[in-house]
């Protein structure tokens, strides 16, 4: 399939492609990071609790994470293009709801909609870039993709400062949501005209079942952690955390059973053999456990401990999506040569970061926003040198007929990982703030943070060992 698909358009149509699928990347992006931004100014407007403060991000990356494999296998059964098309019209259907939104309640269930439709739009996006583009031009590919992926936060944080003190018509923080529309439209209207169409496989049928148990244990395991602060981290939260548990060692077996019955699993079941893969889910999944989160607690410590307002917040952050993008730019000339070693490299940057930000949490009494934005350049370094060539790190075994499972499951695990991190941490942080203050809690989630960084660099090491014996 990859052949035939490379064949159907020339090289310089390739990269229009590209362009279509990562502006799709970028608005998925800029969403992420607008919304962190905005969230104690829809909190105040809502009346929202600190378990809804969460859940407006965390039920996104659950929805997200539950259904976006569904996403990648439905890309494989029924063309990408078409998948695509129906993933960006939906996110911006949802994300006109999400800005019309008049609870807290309401807002939350916009975003779990929200985040189902992009489950459909962002595995396409990988997928494509695995299959139009041979080895040799993967690399910039990928390199493109992430400097895409740091733009989107500095827009993202600058976009969410701005129109959050603009109120725009009077809209205010509901026009972070509303800017999707245009966009979406005019995304989806080129990818009709230039996306190639990839045949759907004959004879397939989606593992329904697979997607709705799936589904239903990660929302026990992850769901819990939102409302613990606020129930007071009841036993029955740990039932339903272990019930999910259960649910999750259930999938797998299921998925088994409907490949030995002849029929197409959720997940490829060949993906878990491959073990540098799986090192690199693992890799993954401790990189954004500490991902989304970390900005969540920065922002809410900078607004809430520093009372910063939200467009001297956002622009804090401006530094650090572009010593990301750069990083983003470097890193694919450096992994060709060291391979993981950059990722590590990247790793042990971040834990500087982290390490020069506690240090001015605790011996500066009012840090200013351009002592943090100037702190923070170390930190998006050593990220953009990690997460730009990770995603083409972990899938580089991968064969191309599985690209779109492949893709969904490494989305999957991603998600996973922020929306855990962002209940987990989240939770953590406010539970210390109410008791002691937001610095308090900053410096915990820092402490947090470090270890996760270095449970990854572990996971690449281990990953680094695996690709060499293969």
């Amino acid at each position: 399939m990859h052949q035939t698909v490379t064949k159907q358009i020339d090289s310089s149509r390739r990269w229009w492609v590209l362009a279509i699928v990562v502006a799709a990347q970028f608005m998925f992006g800029v969403d992420a990071f607008v919304v962190n931004v905005a969230i104690p100014t829809i909190a105040i407007d809502l009346h929202a609790t600190p378990a809804q403060i969460e859940s407006v991000i965390a039920i996104y990356l659950i929805a997200y994470a539950t259904l976006v494999v569904t996403g990648g296998r439905l890309g494989d059964v029924h063309g990408t293009k078409n998948v695509f098309l129906a993933g960006v019209l939906g996110f911006t259907l949802t994300s006109l709801w999400c800005g019309l939104a008049q609870s807290g309640t309401e807002l939350i269930v916009a975003r779990l909609a929200q985040g189902a439709t992009a489950a459909l739009m962002v595995p396409q996006v990988l997928a494509t870039l695995h299959l139009l583009f041979t080895d040799e031009q993967r690399n910039r590919a990928f390199a493109v993709y992430g400097i895409v992926l740091g733009l989107a936060g500095a827009a993202g944080f600058m976009l969410g400062g701005l129109l959050v003190t603009l109120d725009l018509a009077g809209t205010g923080w509901r026009s972070v949501f509303f800017v999707n529309v245009p966009c979406g439209l005019l995304i989806a209207g080129a990818a009709s005209r230039i996306m190639p169409s990839v045949p759907r496989r004959a004879g397939t049928r989606l593992d329904i079942k697979g997607s709705v148990v799936l589904f239903a244990g990660l929302l026990c395991l992850i769901g819990p952690l939102l409302f613990g602060h606020d129930v007071g981290w009841a036993p029955s939260l740990w039932a339903v955390m272990a019930i999910g548990a259960v649910i999750l060692a259930a999938f797998l077996n299921l998925e088994h059973a409907v490949g030995r019955a002849g029929g197409m699993p959720l997940i490829d079941l060949t993906l878990l053999a491959d073990a540098a893969f799986l090192r690199g889910l693992g890799a993954a999944f401790f990189f954004f456990l500490a991902n989304l989160s970390f900005y969540l607690v920065m922002t809410l410590f900078m607004q809430r401990g520093l009372k910063i307002p939200p467009l001297e917040a956002g622009m804090v952050f401006v530094p650090l999506a572009l010593a990301f993008v750069v990083a983003s730019r470097h890193s694919g000339a450096r992994a060709r040569h060291r391979g993981t070693k950059v990722l590590i490299e990247g790793c042990a940057l971040q834990i500087a970061g982290l390490a020069a930000l506690a240090l001015v949490a605790v011996y500066v009494d009012a840090p200013t926003p351009i002592g943090l934005a100037l702190t923070l350049i170390i930190f998006g370094y050593g990220q953009g040198l990690v997460m730009a060539p990770l995603s083409g790190a972990v899938l580089s075994t991968v064969k191309p007929v599985a690209a779109g499972s492949a893709s969904g499951m490494y989305g999957t695990i991603a998600q996973i990982g922020n929306a855990a991190g962002v209940a987990a941490i989240g939770a953590i942080f406010f539970a210390i703030e109410s008791l002691q203050s937001s610095r308090a809690g900053f410096l915990v989630s820092l402490a947090l943070f470090v270890t996760l960084i270095m449970i990854c660099a572990a996971f690449l090491a281990w990953m680094r060992r695996a690709s060499a014996r293969s």
